[in-house]
Formats: C-alpha cells, structure tokens, sequence
C-alpha cells in the first residue's frame, strides 16, 4: 500500500482560495498512490482561532467540493485533513473528510478532544462525539485528529471497532515536536497498527509548526519522517504486518481493561 502525507505550511499572507488551489494541485500530483492525507485545519491554521469563525463553512462547503473532486481525479482515497465545520445551528466543530476514490465523501469526523484548556479551540468548538473507521480494500483507517494523539483510550476503541492503521492529521507547535513523535510511536506500538501522522509546516498565528510527519509500523519503527518544511512524505508498506505482528505478539488478548 502506497500512502502520502502532504505537509504543507499554512502561513498568514495566503488567501484560503490560493491555498485550496495549491493543495488540489499537490493531491492530483499523487495519482498512483493508495491513500493521500492532509493536516488539521489547513485551510485556516490550526492556531488562527480569531479566523474560526470568519473561515468556517458547512459540510459540503468549497472545502468538500474541491477536495471531492481532486480525491477522484487523482484516484485516490484521501483524508482530507480538517476544516472548521459551522453546522445549520451555529456551531462550530474541527471536522474531518474522508473520500473514495470516486470522489464520494465516505466519513466525517468530528474531533473529540479540544486543544486549548480554558480558550482557543476548547471554548469555540463543539465537541465531536463518535468513533470512526473507515473500510479500505487494504485496511481498517482509524480517524483521529491532532490533540486526541494524547489520549491512549480513544485509540483502544477505534482497535475494538477493527481499526489497523491510524490516521491522525495535525497542526502540532514545534516546541513540543518530542511528543509528537513520542505519542505516533506510543500508539502504534500500544494499538500494535499503523500511525500516519501528518502534521504542518511554517508558522500559524506566530507559532512555529512542528513538520516532521511520521509513518509508524507496528512494532514502533518508524518507516519514513518528514523534515520540518513542505514536503509531500510517500512511503510504502504493508497493511498485512498488522495481523502477523498480533499473532507474533499476541499483547491485545492480554487486556484486562
């Protein structure tokens, strides 16, 4: 299975409509692979909370349009990373796309754990409730967003519901870059799956981005990173190792809760 992660800078100066352009142009540029992933909020920046609210649009807003059509142009599953959904009441929610090849959207999520504490995302998000997976020919995706990397518990139900490879896109500061790549490999380890982290370059509202998207196997190796500018990061494995790596390891029959 073939899988890019496009990390792309969301820097001020850069027009929404020029930035949905380039990436278009960056996912059509991935015909062949299996599965492209996107990062969080890239329309915006994961940090420009004072531009939530402004960027925010429905489900199938130009988000969804240009992506639906970019994920069957190029023949491609793809995460479209996140946008800031407003749905018909007022409410706004950090909302994942996820597309077939056809171009139909097949998932969205809305991220469960809010970054920010007592501001930011925390206070003008809603919060996400469901668990998602998705059903590729190859593998089970499991769909998460960013902050919820920090939360063991999430994963272990996104495994209960068949998941074998995670797919987390993030807008993750690079001063705490570690973590990031602590937490990929903590989880795949943990979940015995597939991580796909892809994270963003440049700066979002003045906070340096950490880059660095990682794939991870199940055993915690990690197969490709990324540097900390834009990169397109492709790598190749096999979504079989998942099975062979649990019956080598049988840890998960072990869980006690």
């Amino acid at each position: 299975m073939r899988a890019s992660l496009i990390q792309i800078a969301v820097d001020e100066g850069e027009s929404v409509e020029s930035r949905r352009r380039r990436m278009t142009s960056l996912v059509r540029e991935q015909a062949g692979a299996d599965l492209v992933v996107l990062p969080e909020l890239w329309t915006t920046g994961a940090f420009a909370f004072e531009e939530f609210a402004g960027q925010a649009e429905p489900l199938e807003g130009p988000t969804h349009e240009v992506m639906a059509k970019a994920a069957s142009e190029a023949g491609v599953w793809l995460h479209a990373g996140s946008i800031p959904e407003r749905t018909s009441d007022g409410t706004l929610y950090n909302t994942s796309l996820l597309f077939s090849p056809s171009g139909e959207r097949v998932a969205t999520y809305r991220k469960i754990h809010r970054f920010g504490f007592d501001k930011g995302e925390a206070v003008l998000m809603g919060r996400g409730e469901d668990l998602v997976t998705v059903r590729l020919p190859e593998t089970t995706l499991g769909v998460a967003t960013c902050y919820d990397l920090r939360f063991p518990e999430l994963f272990r139900g996104l495994v209960d519901a068949g998941a074998e490879t995670l797919v987390i896109p993030a807008g993750w500061p690079e001063r705490r870059r570690d973590h990031w790549t602590l937490l990929a490999r903590a989880r795949a380890v943990e979940n015995q799956v597939f991580v796909l982290a892809c994270g963003t370059a440049g700066t979002h509202a003045r906070v340096p981005q950490a880059g660095h998207s990682i794939v991870v196997d199940p055993w915690g190796q990690v197969l490709a990173e990324a540097g900390a500018g834009e990169e397109v990061l492709t790598v190749e494995f096999d979504p079989g190792k998942v099975a062979v790596t649990r019956e080598q390891f049988p840890a998960l029959k072990d869980r006690v809760l």
